[in-house]
Protein backbone atom coordinates (compact mmCIF):
# COMPACT_ATOMS: atom_id res chain seq x y z
CA UNK A 1 0.00 0.00 0.00
CA UNK A 2 2.89 2.02 0.78
CA UNK A 3 4.67 1.54 -2.44
CA UNK A 4 1.24 2.44 -4.23
CA UNK A 5 1.48 5.88 -2.41
CA UNK A 6 4.62 6.36 -3.26
CA UNK A 7 3.89 5.53 -6.70
CA UNK A 8 1.22 8.28 -7.03
CA UNK A 9 3.72 10.95 -5.70
CA UNK A 10 6.35 10.65 -7.74
CA UNK A 11 3.86 10.28 -10.97
CA UNK A 12 2.09 13.74 -9.66
CA UNK A 13 5.89 15.46 -9.23
CA UNK A 14 7.06 14.12 -12.84
CA UNK A 15 3.68 15.74 -13.64
CA UNK A 16 4.32 18.83 -12.86
CA UNK A 17 8.06 19.09 -13.99
CA UNK A 18 6.70 18.70 -17.33
CA UNK A 19 3.85 21.00 -16.89
CA UNK A 20 6.62 23.60 -15.89
CA UNK A 21 8.85 22.67 -18.55
CA UNK A 22 6.09 23.11 -21.25
CA UNK A 23 5.63 26.09 -20.01
CA UNK A 24 8.93 27.78 -19.83
CA UNK A 25 9.42 26.57 -23.69
CA UNK A 26 5.80 27.75 -24.62
CA UNK A 27 7.16 31.41 -22.83
CA UNK A 28 10.03 31.45 -25.76
CA UNK A 29 7.13 31.72 -28.39
CA UNK A 30 5.79 34.86 -27.09
CA UNK A 31 8.30 37.02 -27.45
CA UNK A 32 7.51 39.26 -30.55
CA UNK A 33 10.17 39.10 -33.55
CA UNK A 34 10.99 42.89 -33.86
CA UNK A 35 12.36 43.74 -37.78
CA UNK A 36 13.99 47.17 -38.44
CA UNK A 37 15.31 47.38 -41.87
CA UNK A 38 17.29 50.35 -43.57
CA UNK A 39 17.45 50.35 -47.58
CA UNK A 40 16.47 50.47 -51.30
CA UNK A 41 12.95 50.56 -51.91
CA UNK A 42 11.99 49.40 -55.10
CA UNK A 43 9.40 51.43 -56.41
CA UNK A 44 6.50 49.46 -58.30
CA UNK A 45 5.35 49.94 -62.07
CA UNK A 46 3.63 47.66 -64.65
CA UNK A 47 6.71 47.36 -66.89
CA UNK A 48 8.90 45.78 -63.50
CA UNK A 49 9.67 42.39 -64.06
CA UNK A 50 7.97 40.68 -61.59
CA UNK A 51 4.72 38.36 -61.49
CA UNK A 52 2.63 39.94 -59.13
CA UNK A 53 0.68 43.25 -59.19
CA UNK A 54 0.31 46.14 -57.39
CA UNK A 55 -2.08 48.86 -56.93
CA UNK A 56 -0.25 52.00 -57.38
CA UNK A 57 -2.84 54.03 -55.10
CA UNK A 58 -2.60 52.26 -51.93
CA UNK A 59 -0.47 51.34 -49.04
CA UNK A 60 0.05 48.10 -49.59
CA UNK A 61 3.82 46.06 -49.86
CA UNK A 62 5.96 43.50 -51.11
CA UNK A 63 8.37 41.68 -48.85
CA UNK A 64 10.33 38.77 -48.89
CA UNK A 65 10.73 37.86 -44.79
CA UNK A 66 7.95 39.35 -43.13
CA UNK A 67 4.40 37.55 -43.00
CA UNK A 68 1.55 38.26 -45.20
CA UNK A 69 -0.96 40.73 -43.69
CA UNK A 70 1.96 42.36 -41.42
CA UNK A 71 1.53 45.89 -40.61
CA UNK A 72 4.77 47.81 -41.19
CA UNK A 73 5.81 51.58 -40.28
CA UNK A 74 7.58 52.97 -43.47
CA UNK A 75 10.31 56.23 -42.83
CA UNK A 76 11.88 58.20 -44.99
CA UNK A 77 14.97 59.14 -42.51
CA UNK A 78 16.11 62.47 -44.96
CA UNK A 79 12.74 63.99 -43.39
CA UNK A 80 11.57 62.03 -41.14
CA UNK A 81 7.75 61.38 -42.72
CA UNK A 82 6.03 57.93 -41.93
CA UNK A 83 3.36 55.89 -42.73
CA UNK A 84 1.67 52.56 -42.25
CA UNK A 85 1.56 49.80 -44.89
CA UNK A 86 0.62 46.25 -44.96
CA UNK A 87 2.65 43.60 -46.35
CA UNK A 88 0.49 42.09 -49.14
CA UNK A 89 2.73 39.22 -50.33
CA UNK A 90 5.95 37.76 -49.74
CA UNK A 91 6.49 35.27 -52.08
CA UNK A 92 6.88 38.24 -54.89
CA UNK A 93 11.01 37.66 -56.28
CA UNK A 94 12.44 40.70 -56.62
CA UNK A 95 16.34 41.69 -56.48
CA UNK A 96 17.77 40.98 -53.09
CA UNK A 97 19.21 44.78 -52.90
CA UNK A 98 16.21 45.97 -52.28
CA UNK A 99 14.10 45.71 -49.14
CA UNK A 100 10.64 45.78 -49.97
CA UNK A 101 8.26 46.64 -53.20
CA UNK A 102 6.20 49.74 -52.54
CA UNK A 103 3.72 51.67 -54.20
CA UNK A 104 3.94 55.23 -56.24
CA UNK A 105 1.21 56.19 -53.48
CA UNK A 106 3.85 55.84 -50.84
CA UNK A 107 7.17 57.26 -52.37
CA UNK A 108 4.88 60.77 -53.01
CA UNK A 109 3.50 60.42 -49.76
CA UNK A 110 7.04 60.27 -48.00
CA UNK A 111 8.63 62.64 -50.02
CA UNK A 112 11.24 60.17 -51.50
CA UNK A 113 13.74 60.46 -54.41
CA UNK A 114 12.86 58.65 -57.06
CA UNK A 115 16.55 58.22 -57.51
CA UNK A 116 17.42 56.92 -53.97
CA UNK A 117 14.56 55.88 -52.50
CA UNK A 118 15.91 55.22 -49.23
CA UNK A 119 13.64 53.95 -46.53
CA UNK A 120 13.47 52.27 -43.06
CA UNK A 121 11.23 49.65 -42.26
CA UNK A 122 10.15 48.71 -38.95
CA UNK A 123 7.69 45.84 -37.80
CA UNK A 124 4.73 46.76 -35.94
CA UNK A 125 4.08 44.30 -33.26
CA UNK A 126 0.52 41.97 -33.99
CA UNK A 127 -0.61 42.81 -30.32
CA UNK A 128 -0.74 46.33 -30.97
CA UNK A 129 -4.13 47.90 -30.20
CA UNK A 130 -3.00 50.24 -33.11
CA UNK A 131 -3.40 47.11 -35.65
CA UNK A 132 -7.40 46.59 -35.29
CA UNK A 133 -8.13 50.34 -35.54
CA UNK A 134 -5.45 50.27 -38.87
CA UNK A 135 -7.32 47.30 -40.34
CA UNK A 136 -10.71 48.98 -40.47
CA UNK A 137 -9.02 52.34 -42.01
CA UNK A 138 -7.32 49.90 -44.66
CA UNK A 139 -10.39 48.69 -45.54
CA UNK A 140 -12.09 51.84 -46.22
CA UNK A 141 -9.19 53.02 -48.37
CA UNK A 142 -9.52 50.00 -50.75
CA UNK A 143 -13.77 51.47 -51.09
CA UNK A 144 -12.31 54.64 -51.82
CA UNK A 145 -9.65 53.56 -53.80
CA UNK A 146 -12.07 51.79 -56.58
CA UNK A 147 -13.70 54.81 -56.52
CA UNK A 148 -11.19 57.29 -57.13
CA UNK A 149 -9.75 58.69 -60.53
CA UNK A 150 -6.45 56.78 -60.54
CA UNK A 151 -4.73 59.91 -62.83
CA UNK A 152 -5.87 62.22 -60.40
CA UNK A 153 -4.10 60.86 -57.30
CA UNK A 154 -0.54 59.47 -59.56
CA UNK A 155 -0.61 63.09 -61.32
CA UNK A 156 -0.92 65.41 -58.21
CA UNK A 157 1.55 63.38 -56.09
CA UNK A 158 4.39 63.50 -59.07
CA UNK A 159 4.29 67.20 -58.57
CA UNK A 160 5.30 67.45 -55.34
CA UNK A 161 7.93 64.86 -55.88
CA UNK A 162 9.46 65.89 -58.42
CA UNK A 163 9.83 69.44 -56.47
CA UNK A 164 11.98 67.65 -53.89
CA UNK A 165 13.78 65.47 -55.90
CA UNK A 166 15.75 68.20 -57.40
CA UNK A 167 16.66 69.55 -54.71
CA UNK A 168 17.58 65.94 -53.12
CA UNK A 169 19.52 65.46 -56.42
CA UNK A 170 22.00 68.10 -55.57
CA UNK A 171 23.73 66.54 -52.79
CA UNK A 172 26.20 64.00 -53.57
CA UNK A 173 25.88 60.43 -53.55
CA UNK A 174 27.08 58.61 -50.25
CA UNK A 175 25.75 55.24 -48.97
CA UNK A 176 27.13 52.66 -46.47
CA UNK A 177 26.43 49.37 -45.74
CA UNK A 178 25.81 48.11 -42.46
CA UNK A 179 26.74 44.60 -41.98
CA UNK A 180 26.20 43.73 -38.25
CA UNK A 181 26.50 44.73 -34.68
CA UNK A 182 28.80 42.81 -31.94
CA UNK A 183 29.16 43.50 -28.53
CA UNK A 184 33.13 42.70 -28.05
CA UNK A 185 35.29 44.26 -30.72
CA UNK A 186 37.35 41.13 -31.39
CA UNK A 187 33.75 39.20 -32.88
CA UNK A 188 33.69 42.12 -34.94
CA UNK A 189 37.04 41.57 -36.01
CA UNK A 190 37.19 38.07 -36.82
CA UNK A 191 33.96 38.64 -38.96
CA UNK A 192 35.44 40.94 -41.04
CA UNK A 193 39.00 38.64 -41.22
CA UNK A 194 36.24 35.71 -42.77
CA UNK A 195 34.31 37.74 -44.83
CA UNK A 196 38.08 38.90 -46.51
CA UNK A 197 38.71 35.35 -47.30
CA UNK A 198 36.05 34.63 -49.33
CA UNK A 199 34.94 37.88 -51.11
CA UNK A 200 37.96 40.79 -51.46
CA UNK A 201 36.79 43.79 -49.83
CA UNK A 202 38.82 46.77 -49.11
CA UNK A 203 36.67 49.43 -47.47
CA UNK A 204 35.50 47.30 -44.55
CA UNK A 205 35.88 49.34 -40.72
CA UNK A 206 34.69 49.18 -37.46
CA UNK A 207 32.76 51.75 -36.10
CA UNK A 208 33.23 51.95 -32.80
CA UNK A 209 30.24 53.62 -30.54
CA UNK A 210 30.70 52.45 -27.51
CA UNK A 211 32.81 49.69 -25.52
CA UNK A 212 29.93 47.48 -26.03
CA UNK A 213 28.52 48.03 -29.64
CA UNK A 214 30.98 47.96 -32.58
CA UNK A 215 29.43 48.28 -35.97
CA UNK A 216 30.70 46.30 -38.94
CA UNK A 217 30.54 48.38 -41.89
CA UNK A 218 30.97 48.49 -46.29
CA UNK A 219 31.98 51.59 -48.01
CA UNK A 220 31.43 54.43 -48.73
CA UNK A 221 29.75 53.89 -52.10
CA UNK A 222 29.53 57.16 -54.05
CA UNK A 223 27.95 54.86 -57.08
CA UNK A 224 24.92 53.24 -56.50
CA UNK A 225 26.06 50.19 -59.30
CA UNK A 226 28.66 49.56 -57.42
CA UNK A 227 26.73 49.48 -54.09
CA UNK A 228 24.06 46.87 -55.88
CA UNK A 229 27.24 44.67 -56.95
CA UNK A 230 28.70 44.80 -53.10
CA UNK A 231 25.24 44.49 -51.55
CA UNK A 232 24.76 41.36 -53.86
CA UNK A 233 27.79 39.61 -53.03
CA UNK A 234 27.54 40.20 -49.13
CA UNK A 235 24.06 39.10 -49.64
CA UNK A 236 25.73 35.84 -50.91
CA UNK A 237 27.17 35.15 -47.58
CA UNK A 238 23.91 34.64 -45.72
CA UNK A 239 23.63 37.66 -43.80
CA UNK A 240 20.28 37.94 -42.71
CA UNK A 241 19.92 41.67 -41.98
CA UNK A 242 22.07 43.84 -44.20
CA UNK A 243 21.18 47.75 -44.25
CA UNK A 244 21.42 50.80 -45.96
CA UNK A 245 23.01 53.71 -44.75
CA UNK A 246 23.16 57.28 -45.95
CA UNK A 247 26.32 58.81 -44.74
CA UNK A 248 25.70 62.59 -43.44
Amino acid sequence: MNYKILLIFFLLFLSSCIKEFNADENVKFKFDKKYKNSGFALIYSDNLKISEKLDNTSLFIFHKSLEKKSFVKITNPLNEKSLIAEVIKNTVNFSDFYNSVITERIMNELELNQNEPLIEINLISPNSTFIAKKVEIFDEEKKIAEKAPVDIIQTSGFQILNNKTKKSEKKNFSYSIKIAEFYYFNSAQDTMDAINKKINLKNMKIVKLSDTRFILFLGPFNDIKILEDAFIKMKSLNFENLEILKNV
